[in-house]
């Protein structure tokens, strides 16, 4: 190593200090006698993602104590670089929870509703603007969005319903009405279906422009034109073949398939035979 080389490393380190250092003086401050301000001023010279390191470190009762400390503004920014913020977010009584999900980014914000108790679903509904609800629920998985629904009274689904896109409540529909325990009832809507005729180059362009929203986009699922389920095709078989490669030509045809109204524990068996 040159001494450029230690000269270099010296001063990575004066700039960019151990996270750990960061996490016990924060722990160390949360937890000190000083007077509620002088913790704040001092928690404001640290960057939202070392508090958030910090959080599984703390009870509930020191969480709650930081929380009220830095105000519902500087929380939420916290929580935006938690992995998990929903267990975090019931940590907050009702109205402070809404406050602190209303602040969340938009791209998290669906994420994090999908995984809170229905309790705490059901309060953010009824507290929130119908175009706020609106642009929760369209950006769920159409499978999330059914699990809550069940689960909530049927003048909540109805408020539910009324703010979604047409596409999203006639999906949501469709699920509703599928029997329990059935394939259908688990599926999940949120793939990209082709068409035969399609070559690659189509393919490509048209998972550029709806796979944005889909659970996978690895492996897309050939249709017929009545939208059966011919075969399945991967991104690597895309890539490995001519752009005016047509999907019926490189689908793989041998798929299991199940039926909507199939029982799910049938299905399991099958699928586990292979």
């Amino acid at each position: 190593m040159t001494v450029e080389d230690k000269i270099d490393d010296k001063e990575l380190k004066d700039i960019n200090p151990q996270r750990d250092d960061y996490e016990d003086e924060i722990i160390q401050i949360i937890k000190s006698d000083e007077p509620a301000y002088k913790k704040k001023e001092e928690l404001d010279d640290y960057h939202e993602n070392d508090i958030a390191a910090v959080l599984e470190k703390l009870d509930v009762k020191e969480r709650r104590k930081l929380y009220s400390i830095m105000g519902l503004e500087r929380v939420s920014e916290v929580f935006a670089y938690l992995d998990d913020p929903e267990e975090f977010i019931e940590e907050l009584d009702s109205e402070k929870a809404v406050v602190g999900f209303r602040m969340l980014p938009k791209e998290l914000a669906s994420e994090v509703f999908a995984c809170l108790e229905v309790e705490q679903q059901q309060h953010i509904i009824t507290s929130i603007t119908d175009n706020e609800l609106r642009a929760i629920i369209d950006d769920l998985y159409v499978d999330d969005a059914v699990d809550m629904l069940e689960e909530l009274p049927a003048t909540i689904v109805r408020r539910v319903l009324q703010n979604s896109s047409p596409d999203t409540r006639k999906l949501i529909n469709q699920f509703l009405n599928y029997p329990e325990n059935s394939a259908g009832s688990v599926m999940t809507a949120e793939y990209v279906g082709l068409k035969k005729n399609m070559t690659v180059e189509q393919a490509f362009a048209y998972i550029r422009k709806y796979g944005v929203d889909k659970e996978t986009i690895y492996t897309c699922y050939v249709m017929d034109e009545k939208r059966r389920l011919e075969g399945c095709v991967t991104v690597k078989d895309g890539l490995m073949n001519d752009y005016a490669a047509r999907m019926g030509g490189i689908m793989d045809p041998h798929v299991i398939k199940a039926y909507t109204t199939e029982d799910q524990e049938k299905v399991v068996e099958t699928f586990n035979e292979y």
